[in-house]
């Protein structure tokens, strides 16, 4: 939904307030990319993930089962904090395409969504009809 002009208005007012009370942290905010950070964080899974699965094979070696555990609980970790940071880099970047180009694959997913919601009911009515297929 659009901003009324009041509210653009307002915005422009905190933007600038926050440009001359601060301009590094202004200019710092302003060119960051949120897709950076997350980029970041997937090598740092990655590196974790790395680090279990040396603590796991460690642990297997010296026959140190808590070593194991450990390694398999980082592994596990890291994996799960990879996959976020993946899953954000790839919503990030498909917000940030132009609208133009982004509306055509939406619509196209939604009659597909419509398309397989079709299909599932469909099914339903033919199962409680008892006509199988």
């Amino acid at each position: 939904m659009p901003l009324s002009e009041h509210e653009q208005r307002m915005l422009d007012q905190i933007e600038q307030a926050l440009y001359a009370e601060d301009p590094k942290f202004a200019n710092t905010v302003r060119q960051t990319n949120p897709a950076v950070h997350y980029k970041r964080s997937i090598v740092q899974a990655s590196v974790g993930f790395v680090v279990g699965i040396s603590l796991l094979m460690g642990g297997a070696i010296l026959q140190q089962v808590i070593v194991g555990v450990i390694g398999f609980i980082v592994m596990l970790a890291c994996l799960l904090w990879g996959l976020n940071a993946w899953r954000r880099v790839a919503g990030g970047e498909a917000a940030a395409q132009p609208e133009d180009k982004g509306a055509e694959p939406k619509q196209r997913r939604r009659q597909h969504r419509q398309g397989m919601m079709h299909r599932f009911e469909e099914r339903w009515r033919r199962r409680q009809e008892g006509d199988e297929r």
